[in-house]
């Protein structure tokens, strides 16, 4: 996710104002800017792929699906994250910047975001009122973890295996199914390291 603060006790608008003019991406919590990482291969083959996919089970419903360059805003902390993957029904605003109701987000893990995509983002996300479903999608092999919210208001939670398809609620127009081969396509665990340098 991010490096260290670039400025700190920022208002959001003063925020907002410096993210416009920036070249690096920021994300902003507490008051505070963290510069993002960059991706990997695998990372933005994955959530091209999901990206597609959810595209693709959106079109007319009114909805749209956005990849890593559209901010979630969190509204009861006025903090913002970019989520890898993100779909919203909120109406399109041609200038907006963010989307404050997403119904279902995905992150993709890599070494340094790991333990930030599954305990902070995660309860970040959850005070989205919005929000139905959140995936963590590891990138090193064929595995999910599903975070889904109950009619009752209560988290379940899920790990996703090779076998096991990714079986999604939250759309509004109909369910979505993806399987791992889906998500993981075009994606080659046996590269090592060193060739992926």
């Amino acid at each position: 996710m991010s490096l260290p603060a670039r400025h700190l006790n920022l208002l959001p608008d003063d925020y907002l104002a410096i993210e416009a003019r920036s070249e690096v991406r920021h994300e902003f919590i507490g008051g505070q800017m963290f510069a993002m990482a960059g991706a990997s291969d695998a990372h933005n083959v994955i959530a091209l792929n999901v990206a597609a996919i959810l595209r693709a089970h959106l079109r007319g419903s009114g909805c749209h699906a956005y990849i890593a360059d559209m901010k979630a805003k969190i509204e009861q902390t006025e903090d913002f994250y970019y989520p890898d993957v993100m779909a919203t029904c909120e109406k399109f605003a041609a200038k907006s910047v963010y989307k404050s109701q997403p119904f279902l987000i995905f992150e993709i893990l890599s070494p340094s975001t790991a333990s930030i995509d599954r305990r902070e983002k995660l309860a970040a996300y959850r005070q989205i009122d919005n929000l139905r479903e959140y995936v963590v999608i590891y990138q090193d092999k064929k595995r999910a973890e599903l975070h889904r919210k109950d009619s009752r208001g209560n988290w379940q939670s899920a790990i996703l295996g090779e076998q096991d398809e990714l079986y999604l609620e939250s759309p509004p127009n109909d369910p979505l199914l993806i399987t791992m081969n889906e998500i993981y396509e075009d994606v080659d665990f046996t590269q090592s390291e060193s060739d992926a340098l």
